[in-house]
């Protein structure tokens, strides 16, 4: 994965992946399915794993973070561990948009403890009739003198409801769509919020949320008011690139144990990479997945290039949806060399075949993804004439 990489990023590359190796994989194996996992959090917190999430100096207040580094972070630790990187991962899509549009009094309040890895954090933005189209947000915030109360329910949370903070987005304006959203950083003990967790095949901690009158002041606030579906955008521009990074990782860890188990496994007379049409399936995965990679470090470097929102929106998009996909399909072909050992409860394939489903939905399902392609084409097109 080294490959195009200057030599400080290669040295990032294998830091990180000494230090998931080293000291985190022990605190990744000993957590619960489907719960936020502390200790490994604080883990990441004390060597510094999650300040790799953001930009600046170790010594210096967490800011935006390169995108390419993201990328990196994230392929790297999916590579060893997907329970790690979806640790860090939520961890850095619920924080973010407290680091780039929070007041320094929300900033100061939250984001020391997401560093440290002792405070959880979690972006809640879908709902059960808003999920893909986050412009239908239905949870009500409600004026209430010099703040707002927060009345509805958020579903397929991660993290929740065990996280120490929410990054929600409410509607503040009816029948304004996407300009009538606003974004506010609500405290997990906040009274009146509750939720439960959800049992899903995904290994993933997500829950559901319900808002029963949740009090928030002015300074809880990100961004400006009705301007939040802005703040999600932001976060989600530079958090699309890295799923598809994630993928790379489980593919790439999926190939590898393809390749190895083809070239141990007996069967007719020899292994079965010498069968030609396994040989040449994974030559097409190889394939697949080192352009996935390619992909998703050009769309990264587009974005930390500063390029339009127009260029960073298409080229997340194409990693997002191309990475995703392929992932799939090369945990799947995994399975079928491996046979029935694979789906045996607690084989690595197995926790990845479960893994491997969500992000083809989150953070855009790849239909999303498709017309957010087909959509910027057009417009090039038009531009063009």
């Amino acid at each position: 994965m080294t490959s195009g990489l200057s030599t400080d990023e290669q040295q990032f590359v294998a830091d990180v992946r000494r230090v998931t190796e080293q000291q985190l994989l022990e605190f990744a194996h000993t957590g619960v399915e489907g719960r936020v996992n502390r200790p490994l959090l604080e883990e990441m917190g004390r060597t510094g794993l999650l300040r790799s999430l953001f930009g600046g100096s170790p010594d210096e207040a967490p800011s935006d973070a390169a995108a390419l580094q993201l990328c990196l972070l994230r392929e790297t630790i999916a590579g060893i561990s997907a329970e790690a990187e979806t640790a860090l991962a939520l961890q850095g899509l619920g924080s973010y948009p407290i680091l780039q549009s929070g007041s320094p009094e929300t900033i100061e309040r939250w984001m020391p403890g997401v560093v440290a890895g002792t405070t959880i954090a979690a972006f809640a933005l879908t709902e059960p009739n808003a999920g893909s189209d986050a412009a239908a947000l239905e949870l009500r915030a409600t004026e209430d003198g010099d703040g707002w109360r927060l009345t509805g329910e958020k579903i397929w949370i991660s993290n929740a409801p065990e996280a120490d903070v929410y990054t929600v987005f409410a509607r503040t304006t009816e029948d304004a769509g996407a300009r009538g959203v606003t974004a506010f950083a609500v405290a997990g003990n906040s009274n009146g919020l509750s939720g439960d967790h959800l049992d899903l095949i995904s290994p993933h901690p997500i829950g559901r949320l319900t808002f029963d009158g949740v009090r928030v002041k002015r300074t809880d606030v990100l961004g400006e008011v009705d301007a939040g579906f802005k703040v999600a955008m932001r976060t989600l521009d530079l958090f699309r690139p890295s799923v598809g990074a994630f993928a790379v990782g489980m593919a790439q860890a999926a190939l590898d144990m393809a390749l190895d188990h083809v070239s141990k496994r007996k069967a007719y007379g020899g292994v079965l990479a010498d069968q030609q049409a396994i040989a040449h399936t994974l030559a097409d995965l190889a394939t697949r997945v080192q352009a996935s990679r390619l992909l998703v470090h050009s769309a990264a470097r587009i974005y930390d290039a500063g390029a339009t929102r127009a260029e960073i929106t298409k080229s997340a998009a194409m990693a997002k949806l191309f990475a995703t996909e392929t992932a799939q399909a090369v945990v799947d072909q995994s399975i079928q060399f491996h046979g029935a050992m694979a789906l045996e409860r607690g084989h690595r394939l197995e926790h990845l075949y479960r893994d491997v489903r969500a992000p083809r939905i989150y953070e855009g399902a790849s239909e999303v993804q498709r017309s957010i392609i087909a959509r910027e084409l057009f417009k090039e097109r038009v531009n063009a004439t």
